[in-house]
């Protein structure tokens, strides 16, 4: 099975099922002599693991990570660094009756007619369990970073209730299970989740992740541009659906004087721009201003409302999913967004080091 994994320079490889003894992932590229621990790594994991609120999957998963390679004495030896995180609280029986049945929505019919089999415990590969393998990976990416880098995000829309940018508060992220920046809006969200949770259906939701004091000219003009990496590495988070950088899809409805981020030279001589509706990234090139991404998250395709589909052996049937969901699968990737933005950061910061 090819596509496990992403980057160039730093460059990091997944593996792991979701209902198997561990998960975890391989980072290569990282330059040596950078302090590193499980303890810089441990906090991202636990703001994505699972059962901290009954607005995620009730699956309690400690997601302790254990560093197997690559570090010595607390810093970085420039060899592969391999991070193992163990699942301790699979409940295979959960997914016995849907065995011979395909999901709707799901990737089960997909992997079926690619591999001529699939493992039914979650999902296997395609669970969103990997993505703490990615959210380790992104803890690494990080410190190759530097503290000067900040990367955030925050949910801004959850089923059809978007925030209200005017009241948006970076510090209200970590006070609420939506991380949502917009405290007006927690109150609705929670009562709009608990009816979809009640009903034993899910919703989708909007993540943004903005990345500040990323230096100029990280990307190259053509294939390899920043916003394009950008959107590749989105989209592989699984559940995403649609990508957008800057104004995004919104920049249709702008005029070219409207769109147009207009500079001046600043009091200390540098470049200032007067507006951001590219992103910070221009003709996929960084152009130091606050990166900012989107992605739109479907909703959760295990549910408990009945739905037609059809078994492995060409029969019509009906398919409800047990077992421990999440109604709003969009809550939880948050932090993998942040991760993946980091990656490619890194990977990029590397490339343009590398020019000399």
């Amino acid at each position: 099975m090819a596509g496990n994994s992403f980057g160039t320079l730093f460059r990091f490889t997944t593996w792991g099922e979701s209902h198997g003894p561990a998960i975890g992932v391989v980072v290569d590229g990282v330059p040596a002599r950078i302090p590193l621990s499980e303890a810089d790594i441990q906090p991202y994991l636990d703001r994505r693991r699972p059962g901290q609120s009954r607005f995620t999957t009730q699956r309690q998963e400690a997601d302790q990570v254990k560093i197997l390679s690559g570090v010595f004495e607390g810093q970085t030896t420039g060899t592969p660094i391999q991070l193992m995180i163990e699942n301790t609280d699979q409940r295979s029986k959960d997914y016995g009756d849907i065995a011979e049945k395909f999901r709707p929505g799901h990737a089960d019919f997909t992997y079926w007619k690619k591999y001529g089999i699939r493992d039914y415990r979650g999902g296997g590969r395609s669970s969103a369990r990997e993505t703490a393998a990615r959210v380790a990976a992104g803890a690494v990416a990080r410190t190759v970073l530097g503290k000067s880098v900040c990367i955030r995000g925050g949910l801004i829309q959850l089923g059809p209730h978007r925030i209200e940018h005017s009241h948006r508060s970076w510090e209200r992220v970590t006070t609420n299970p939506f991380f949502c920046p917009d405290p007006l809006a927690v109150p609705l969200w929670t009562q709009y989740l608990d009816e979809i949770r009640k009903a034993g259906s899910s919703c989708g939701a909007v993540v943004e992740i903005i990345a500040e004091n990323v230096p100029a000219g990280l990307g190259d003009p053509v294939y390899d541009k920043l916003d394009a990496d950008l959107a590749k590495a989105l989209m592989s988070i699984n559940a995403v659906k649609g990508v957008e950088i800057g104004e995004g899809f919104a920049s249709a409805a702008l005029t070219g004087e409207a769109n147009a981020d207009e500079m001046r030279i600043g009091p200390n001589g540098d470049p200032t721009f007067l507006s951001n509706h590219a992103g910070g990234i221009l003709g996929g090139i960084s152009s130091g201003q606050d990166i900012v991404t989107r992605f739109a998250v479907k909703p959760t395709s295990s549910i408990l409302t009945p739905r037609r589909t059809i078994d492995i052996h060409g029969n019509d049937t009906e398919i409800i999913t047990k077992g421990r969901h999440d109604p709003c699968v969009g809550i939880r990737a948050v932090p993998v967004g942040e991760a993946m933005v980091a990656c490619v950061l890194a990977d990029h910061l590397l490339r343009q080091r590398a020019l000399g």
